[in-house]
């Protein structure tokens, strides 16, 4: 086998790949013998036909369809290797020639990776990003807890305030006509959670348990239903219950409750570190994301449309993954949303465009600086894994296919790439 580069014109390559005749006749009898269960000829028995009386029936090119098909995925990689070339979509392929006892030559077009025009990136100049915990915030996240463990109970014969849980029916109208999505029994609504439409929940402060009460809203512009979007509307509304919360003492029973310390001062000390974590995270997360931005603006690269069309078909997959947590499929989403596949394909477009742009940049970054991913860290990847689906990691590692392996492999490059990156940046 070998292969000829002709032209290059933008991110196309067109190559001329040659199987030679004796690679290819071998690549037929495997066809025959595949197939040969398929052909029935009187005077032989079913398996059992010669090449030879199959080929005389059927004429000489009857297995060559198949054959192609096994000849042509080892030429084609041998052929990519051969020209270096990293291919982004299937290829699109001619059969120029192909006749008994000669070689079978093909013609191929295959869209490749694009070259990109790194512009500065050591030394570039970031804002300083600091996250500071404060006493408050602490304080906060221990209001929080102490909310997430408060009794609820009835509340006395008083009007609703905020905090409270009510029990309610609703009817929404707009005009005189009752929509769809707009009617609820028996449905639960604290008071202040913002959960409903704004202003909803204010309207039924001071009312009381089995009052009927009439809340007048207004759509926002961006609401996602367009066909209410901006709409003037009306929810009758019956209160059926009214109940409060009973807030723990903020204490050491309450720090015994919740965790594994015996005081509230053990408690806070935690959260405070937990939060000091949390925000060191995020100001890693930003300075990186400064960083990777500033960069891609000095960058020059032509994307392939390809590339990006597969980019936004991985983030639909990840969409649809997430929303069958939530016990939806993509289908149900759209209705809800009212929206179509090709209105959410166009919303993702931008960002899959800065993702792609972004991931070419790093990447070519990572080749020029020689940087890899070395066993020793792609094992701690698989020990992270193992942990993670608890599974033994010579076991995972049998699962794992090789592309499977290769995309934790970049993950890893690109990880350390980045924070390459922000260690060489200068920091105002």
């Amino acid at each position: 086998m070998k292969s000829t580069f002709l032209s290059k014109e933008g991110n196309k390559v067109s190559l001329k790949i040659e199987v030679d005749a004796k690679k290819f006749e071998e690549c037929v009898q495997k066809s025959y013998l595949k197939n040969k269960g398929k052909f029935n000829i009187p005077g032989f028995r079913k398996g059992k036909v010669p090449r030879k009386i199959i080929e005389m029936n059927y004429g000489e090119g009857v297995f060559y369809e198949d054959a192609i098909n096994i000849a042509f995925p080892e030429a084609y990689d041998s052929a990519i290797e051969e020209n270096n070339l990293d291919p982004v979509d299937r290829p699109e392929v001619d059969i120029e020639e192909i006749e008994k006892g000669k070689s079978v030559i093909f013609t191929v077009n295959v869209t490749v990776k694009p070259e990109v025009k790194l512009g500065q990136y050591e030394g570039i100049e970031l804002e300083k990003v600091e996250y500071n915990v404060t006493k408050d915030e602490v304080e906060e996240e221990i209001k929080k807890i102490q909310n997430q463990n408060a009794r609820i109970i009835e509340a006395d014969e008083r009007p609703i305030k905020e905090g409270d849980i009510v029990t309610i029916d609703y009817e929404g109208f707009v005009g005189d006509e009752q929509f769809e999505g707009g009617t609820a029994q028996n449905q639960n609504l604290e008071i202040g959670s913002g959960r409903f439409i704004p202003g909803f929940e204010d309207q039924l402060i001071g009312k009381n348990r089995d009052d009927e009460v009439e809340v007048k809203v207004t759509f926002p512009d961006e609401y996602h239903a367009d066909n209410l979007a901006g709409k003037d509307a009306v929810f009758k509304v019956k209160i059926h219950e009214v109940k409060q919360k009973e807030l723990p003492e903020v204490d050491d029973e309450l720090a015994k409750d919740v965790s594994e310390f015996e005081t509230l001062e053990e408690f806070r000390n935690d959260i405070q570190q937990r939060l000091e974590k949390e925000a060191e995270e995020k100001q890693i997360a930003e300075n990186e994301n400064n960083a990777v931005e500033k960069i891609v603006e000095n960058s020059e690269v032509n994307i392939p449309e390809v590339m990006v069309e597969n980019q936004i078909d991985n983030e639909i997959n990840n969409l649809a993954y997430r929303l069958q947590f939530q016990g939806l499929d993509i289908n149900k989403y759209l209705e809800l949303t009212n929206n179509s596949i090709e209105d959410l394909r166009e919303d993702m477009r931008d960002k899959a465009e800065k993702a792609v742009k972004a991931d070419l940049v790093l990447e070519s970054i990572s080749k020029e600086k020689g940087i890899d991913a070395t066993e020793e860290e792609v094992n701690q990847e698989l020990e992270k894994m193992s942990k993670q689906y608890n599974q033994d990691v010579d076991k995972l590692k049998e699962r794992l296919k090789r592309e499977d392996l290769n995309y934790m492999k970049q993950g890893i490059i690109k990880r350390k790439t980045v924070e390459f990156l922000v260690e060489n940046a200068k920091i105002k």
